[in-house]
């Protein structure tokens, strides 16, 4: 409760000790504005060095998502995550809201675009799980935007009336074609299948799920919204905490994620980060089975001989393009295109490393550049500057919590049947005898060999043992004559 007194001082340390950074507060609107007082209804935090950071990485994606807070007091946090030059995450910003609503996002996403200058005509690309009020808020926000949909919540909403294996992979061999061909291949296969999944499908909009749709500008083609999922993994133990502390424990998550990079990179060497080089080192691998014809320009036909001239494309080299769309969505040199840069090697036409093509997003020294972008540590509350703002705030109104409050995340039907193909030899014989156990608790003897602990046979117990002390001795008296 105290401490959203302070919590104006701490917005004012933070801008001291983090220069660049963006803190806002926003109040509950009150009929009586001679109120020395205001009640607390958001804040929303983005420091300078992850908004630094961020703009050097070249990756125009985040990745948008809220998770409920665990407190007496009701709300909900906001997070917009990014990817590294290493496809590993890259927090930016984040805010405390009172619910997740259509007004809280379009107030998260105006802030999000003053502070990485996106207006309502400029390119980016978000990608979300389609909460509530998310998807008409970067509309109305961001009209020209990319907005992609985790294909893991698809998924989801599928598995009510469309279970198993099979209705899994045609929906990711889907999501997975980069061409428009490949993907009509795709639903046409659904339909066959089953009509009513293709009609379910048509009523998302492909551009918004698929790889054949997706644009270059972002450098990346994920699917899924894991970014956010990881970012929300590492907050479960603050985000039952009081505000200042919550927020403290986010701050220096990420402080203290910004050097275990470090050590990372400094154990690195070659031009591309350690994910990208092995990623990079499969597309070279597949690359050596294809042939290439040189028009004389700046276009190549490439074509391996193993499908009867299936996957042939065609290269261009200046545009760094290629019709299977791969080089174009992800920056980085598809098979196609990695045997057309071996071929100009080989004529003189270039140097034939293939790794200086690969887009900038990717290189090792832009990994390093946006992990030294540093965020600073606070002072504690006794040294934090006053603010200047003549009201106080409080809290909001408070919320009693139904239950014992929850640390772990609800999982989903899909995980649960990943860990359970997951399940080690051990695990499995432990839960298969736990099944055996009757209801009222006592473990069964079906199957189990008895073993005396007197004399040490198997068959039967101490207490009906015929070998202990005394009963041979009685035996033998009675038959005495």
């Amino acid at each position: 409760m105290a401490q959203y007194e302070k919590l104006r001082d701490y917005g004012e340390e933070l801008l001291r000790s983090n220069p660049g950074s963006t803190v806002r507060i926003d109040v509950e609107p009150l009929c009586n504005p001679s109120s020395p007082t205001r009640q607390f209804r958001r804040m929303y935090v983005c420091l300078g060095a992850l908004k630094q950071g961020f703009k050097l990485a070249g990756r125009p994606l985040l990745g948008l998502d809220g998770c409920f807070l665990k407190g007496p007091f009701p709300g909900q946090l906001l997070m917009a995550v990014g990817v590294d030059a290493n496809n590993g995450i890259y927090p930016v910003a984040y805010a405390v809201v009172e619910a997740e609503t259509m007004s809280s996002w379009t107030w998260f996403l105006k802030l999000l675009g003053q502070d990485f200058d996106i207006d309502a005509n400029s390119y980016f690309c978000f990608i979300s799980d389609r909460q509530k009020g998310l998807i008409p808020a970067v509309s109305k926000v961001f009209p020209r935007c990319e907005h992609r949909f985790c294909l893991r919540h698809i998924h989801e909403n599928m598995k009510p009336r469309w279970k198993g294996e099979l209705y899994k992979n045609l929906l990711w061999n889907c999501a997975a074609a980069t061409t428009i061909q490949a993907f009509e291949k795709g639903m046409n296969t659904i339909k066959d299948e089953d009509k009513a999944l293709h009609d379910w499908l048509k009523e998302i909009p492909a551009k918004n799920w698929c790889r054949a749709y997706f644009s270059g500008l972002a450098k990346c083609d994920i699917l899924l919204n894991n970014i956010c999922e990881v970012f929300n993994s590492q907050l479960i133990q603050g985000r039952d905490k009081p505000i200042i502390t919550s927020l403290e424990f986010i701050r220096e998550y990420l402080m203290k994620k910004h050097v275990v990079v470090q050590k990372l990179i400094a154990k690195c060497q070659g031009p591309l980060t350690p994910t990208a080089t092995k990623v990079f080192e499969k597309i070279k691998s597949d690359a050596v089975h294809y042939s290439v014809i040189w028009t004389g320009g700046s276009k190549y036909q490439v074509t391996t001989h193993f499908n009867d001239h299936q996957d042939q494309r065609i290269v261009n080299v200046d545009d760094r393009s290629c019709s299977c769309r791969g080089w174009d969505v992800t920056g980085m040199p598809c098979r196609h295109a990695v045997a057309c840069i071996w071929n100009m090697g080989l004529h003189g036409r270039g140097d034939g490393v293939p790794e200086r093509w690969v887009d900038r997003a990717y290189w090792l020294q832009t990994w390093k550049d946006v992990y030294a972008c540093l965020i600073d540590p606070i002072n504690g509350m006794d040294m934090w500057p006053k603010s200047a703002c003549p009201t106080t705030l409080v809290a909001p109104k408070y919320h009693a919590q139904v239950g014992r409050p929850k640390k772990k995340r609800k999982k989903s039907v899909v995980e649960i049947d990943e860990l359970k193909g997951k399940k080690k030899p051990l695990e499995a014989e432990v839960e298969k005898l736990s099944e055996q156990i009757p209801t009222t608790g006592k473990m069964p003897r079906k199957g189990n060999s008895l073993t005396c602990k007197l004399c040490k046979e198997k068959g039967h117990n101490k207490r009906t043992c015929r070998n202990k002390p005394g009963v041979g001795q009685s035996q033998q008296s009675e038959h005495v004559p």
